[in-house]
């Protein structure tokens, strides 16, 4: 249609289409399924379970310089360490050697705002893993900071010295089946080669990472052992063209799993007359470096009746090669009388925990 010489055409619709009423909304409907967002919230629990741990430990260099320090160091021996860790309450770990004589090269302080160990006059007999650890503390228990620690292994290299000296030369290794064990054989070289070797009949031990793996800072440990690893061996370390033999073990099958003591108790007579004597024995079978403690109660303890007691121990072999410790306790009563008679009660206690057993003594 023309108007005013203005042509105007008509805008055709499309097909199922339809015109807009007034006021209708013009927002075009859509049938697409659209997913809702919804904002991630941090689990504060999750968030501070893979926190991430913080590196508190520095060594102090001359001329007052800091670094932190690698995963292993190797240092002189008689060169002197300082290591500090940040925190106003710091826990510290360093060689049972250095501990076990209370020995004066070492100090350990708690300052303001970090924990000090100095160690002077180093030995290749301090070699070992030095490390720290904040504690969270409410009055007078403290917990150790997972979050907050720090650790180096140091290797004091010696001359003439491969191996980190031992206080003996033959030692025992008790090979327990349900747990592992360690020929403790470490150098102080990290770059020495180690092996281990049987002494009869004489052959070389593969630590093939199955049975036998070598860890330079624990020495070749046994993952699963049994009776058949059991016999004396020694370890040969080579490094710069030297070569050294470590001290002789004896490794000794365990036949009794590890756990409270496995005990019994016996009278030398369960009815007794006026004026005669009898002995109560009390006898645990267990591993045979884990140690018993006996402790008694009897009927004329009240009375503070005399009575004697005496504890022993011993290794025996019960066949194919496995090693028990035989540890008893005897109570001796003479001159019996009344007051006497009633339960013997024996408890013994090792660090897995106690039995207790009784037996009772008659008065005839």
């Amino acid at each position: 249609m023309r108007r005013g010489g203005l042509k105007i055409t008509g805008q055709h619709l499309p097909k199922n289409k339809r015109p807009k009423e007034p006021g209708e909304n013009r927002i075009k409907p859509t049938n697409k399924k659209v997913k809702p967002k919804i904002p991630k919230i941090k689990d504060r629990d999750s968030a501070d379970s893979t926190a991430k741990t913080q590196s508190i430990m520095m060594q102090v260099l001359d001329k007052g310089r800091f670094q932190k320090p690698a995963a292993t160091l190797s240092l002189l021996a008689g060169q002197s360490v300082e290591l500090r860790c940040k925190g106003s309450r710091i826990g510290w770990s360093y060689p049972a050697y250095l501990d076990t004589f209370k020995d004066s090269r070492i100090s350990v302080k708690q300052n303001e705002r970090y924990g000090q160990l100095t160690l002077v006059n180093s030995t290749s007999a301090d070699t070992g893993e030095f490390s720290c650890w904040g504690q969270l503390c409410s009055g007078y228990i403290c917990r150790k900071d997972e979050t907050k620690t720090g650790s180096t292994y140091i290797f004091f290299t010696e001359k003439g010295e491969l191996f980190v000296p031992s206080p003996s030369y033959f030692d025992v290794v008790y090979l327990n089946p349900d747990r592992q064990a360690v020929v403790p054989c470490r150098v102080t070289v990290l770059s020495a080669k180690v092996t281990l070797h049987r002494e009869f009949p004489a052959k070389e031990i593969p630590a093939n990472g199955t049975d036998i793996v070598y860890d330079m800072k624990r020495g070749f440990v046994y993952l699963q052992p049994h009776s058949e690893h059991q016999g004396v061996v020694y370890c040969r370390a080579e490094a710069g063209g030297r070569s050294q033999i470590s001290v002789k073990y004896q490794l000794l099958y365990v036949a009794v799993p590890s756990g409270p003591p496995s005990t019994t108790i016996l009278a030398s007579s369960n009815k007794v007359k006026s004026g005669d004597d009898v002995s109560v024995l009390c006898t645990v079978l267990g591993e045979p470096d884990v140690e018993v403690e006996f402790t008694w109660i009897f009927p004329g303890q009240k009375d503070e009746r005399p009575v004697t007691i005496q504890d022993t121990w011993r290794l025996i072999h019960r066949g194919l090669g496995h090693t028990t410790r035989l540890s008893q306790s005897v109570i001796t009563v003479e001159d019996f009388e009344t007051i006497d008679a009633g339960y013997y009660i024996c408890t013994a206690q090792n660090l897995q925990g106690q039995t207790t057993v009784a037996t009772t003594v008659e008065f005839s």
